[in-house]
């Protein structure tokens, strides 16, 4: 397996951005939906422990806008530049989900990240007829894909998007989507000429909070998709039905030559493994998580499964449950049947969490990072400003938290450092939701290898 550009010999023209690799963390925060009327911002967190500023936010890049809910993000390069010195992660490539605009970050002055370009939506109309980017990849020939959720008029079922390596828009990626319903994350696998893409449901549809008559109504995604990756075309999609309701994450095996991966169903609050067996991708559920009777509430409620990601040696599956309040370490030795060595409490509606720092865990723990040596678990807690607002109110009014969980590699096991917590609610704004983070060297969900 070829070594990712922030791996062994990892070789950048900026030193201080190879210096910088694992001492901090970009963390996108939000003011989108808070009632705060200032812009979203990438927040630079120091997470250096021998560092006089250990576990704050040393720096804030605003956006120029206000609204836009920054969401996930990703690099113009990573693992699958393998071989070509000239790239390196520099530049961040930050969409926001709910106005369309896509900035690009340089992070040059890797403490002091700068914007470099911003791609209006206008333009991303015009050319693509695609709205609300999510999913950023770069891809092995400069270029980064980006999925995109909805068409010009927040319609599903959105395309993926093309942009060239100074970062103008080539155009769209598929050729023929008919069979494609919603659109959300995606992760491809060269060496089997295989992408996988997942579902959330029509921007219009999730803009406005979640209503459980859209389940009903067929208005969010139950399918994977399966593309071949150099014809850009489907070639087979699984219906996981209603056990499969909303998939969200897909994550593939780091190692280039493994077909297994998993996605999270967020709503039916379970994971999908996926493998391809006799020249065929079959999918089965691989874990359960059972819906819990709370009062107050008409029906069960579930976790709602809403990241996941892997280690990078393939070991260990790690997932958050946003309402329940836990995160979940599950060892994948063998793929087909996850075994749980891991669970720890962060928040959620069970209110099984205690205190970091004398600070109580509001919201669920939901967006997931890994350190490459699988030691350091990184979460925050906001979804989305929407569904936020509707299921956990006082996050506009406290803001969102920032915890490290150390992670057992070796007999697996989770605990929360009790010397680190990331306090967005005592920002100079007011308080701020936090998302998606990602290291300046590269992450466990930045990298796919060729």
């Amino acid at each position: 397996m070829a070594h990712a550009c922030c791996g062994p010999g990892y070789a950048s023209p900026e030193a201080a951005m190879k210096a910088d690799r694992e001492k901090l963390l970009y963390t996108i925060a939000l003011y989108t939906g808070t009632g705060i009327e200032a812009p979203d911002y990438l927040a630079t967190v120091d997470v250096a422990p021998e560092s006089p500023t250990y576990s704050q936010v040393i720096h804030r890049l605003p956006m120029p806008y206000i609204g836009d809910e920054l969401h996930h993000f990703g690099w113009n390069a990573c693992s699958s530049c393998h071989g070509d010195s000239t790239k390196y992660r520099r530049f961040l490539v930050i969409p926001a989900i709910r106005s369309s605009r896509i900035y690009i970050v340089d992070t040059a002055e890797a403490k002091a990240p700068k914007i470099h370009k911003v791609i209006e939506p206008e333009e991303i109309k015009a050319k693509t007829n695609l709205t609300a980017p999510h999913t950023v990849h770069c891809l092995a020939n400069s270029q980064v894909m980006i999925s995109m959720l909805g068409d010009g008029e927040g319609n599903s079922p959105g395309g993926f998007l093309l942009l060239d390596e100074n970062f103008d828009i080539i155009g769209r990626w598929e050729n023929f989507n008919d069979p494609m319903k919603f659109n959300y994350d995606f992760w491809y696998q060269p060496r089997h000429n295989i992408m996988v893409s997942s579902e959330w449901g029509a921007p219009k549809t999730f803009y406005p909070g979640f209503d459980l008559k859209d389940v009903a109504a067929g208005n969010y995604g139950r399918q994977l998709y399966f593309w071949d990756w150099q014809k850009h075309d489907i070639i087979q999609s699984i219906d996981l039905g209603e056990e499969g309701l909303i998939p969200l994450e897909v994550r593939f095996h780091h190692n280039p030559d493994s077909t297994h991966g998993y996605v999270g169903a967020a709503l039916s609050s379970n994971i999908w493994h996926w493998h391809k067996n006799n020249g065929h991708w079959q999918v089965t559920k691989a874990v359960d998580v059972p819906s819990v009777e709370l009062s107050g509430w008409s029906n069960p409620v579930p976790s709602l499964i809403t990241d996941l990601l892997i280690s990078l040696d393939d070991r260990y599956l790690y997932f958050s449950n946003w309402l329940h309040g836990d995160i979940r370490q599950y060892d994948i030795s063998d793929p087909v049947n996850p075994k749980l060595t891991g669970q720890v409490w962060c928040g959620g509606l069970l209110d099984k969490s205690g205190e970091v720092k004398g600070k109580k865990l509001v919201g669920g723990p939901q967006m997931l990072q890994l350190s490459l040596d699988g030691k350091r678990l990184y979460v925050t807690n906001s979804l989305f400003s929407t569904w936020d607002n509707q299921f956990y109110p006082d996050l506009a009014k406290k803001g969102s938290y920032l915890l490290q969980i150390d992670c057992d590699r070796n007999q697996g096991g989770l605990s929360i450092n009790p010397d680190f917590y990331v306090d967005f609610g005592d920002e100079p704004n007011g308080p701020s939701r936090a998302h998606e983070m990602r290291y300046p060297g590269g992450d466990c969900t930045s990298d796919i290898w060729v």
